[in-house]
């Protein structure tokens, strides 16, 4: 995909992690087939490694999305480095979860929120009503 700041001029090029639908037994702790998917709670997991690079400014990230082990770990885990341009060491390490609270680690010593995605505003999707759209459009 491609994310453009209008207002820097600058064309951010990103990839994006995979999904998986997930289901779990909540008073077993494990994957069930459909027999039982009345009993489950089903989610999705994103995982997989992702990029964002600016060829502007040099600037890019390395992201991880974990997905969760069978056994213990948490859901929605997410770790990331950024680097300067040139630089083969991180200036900023990111972890927290994708869906919560990320925490930012600058190699200057400084630690502090990344971003709190639970403190976000939703922002409703503006789109055109259906009849006013193309054949290969959507909502």
């Amino acid at each position: 995909g491609c994310v453009t700041c209008l207002d820097y001029d600058e064309h951010y090029i990103l990839t994006f992690p995979n999904g998986y639908g997930r289901q779990v037994n909540p008073l077993f702790g494990i994957f069930l087939f459909n027999a039982l998917s009345i009993l489950t709670v089903p989610w999705i997991e994103l995982g997989g490694e992702c990029s964002i690079n600016c060829s502007k400014t040099g600037y890019n990230a390395s992201i991880v999305f974990h997905t969760k082990p069978f056994y213990g770990g948490k859901k929605h885990r997410i770790t990331a480095e950024i680097f300067s341009p040139n630089d083969k060491k991180p200036f900023c390490s990111i972890e927290g979860e994708w869906n919560g609270v990320m925490y930012a680690k600058y190699t200057t010593g400084e630690n502090a929120v990344f971003i709190d995605t639970k403190k976000m505003p939703t922002i409703k999707k503006k789109v055109r009503k259906l009849e006013d759209q193309d054949d290969f459009e959507s909502r």
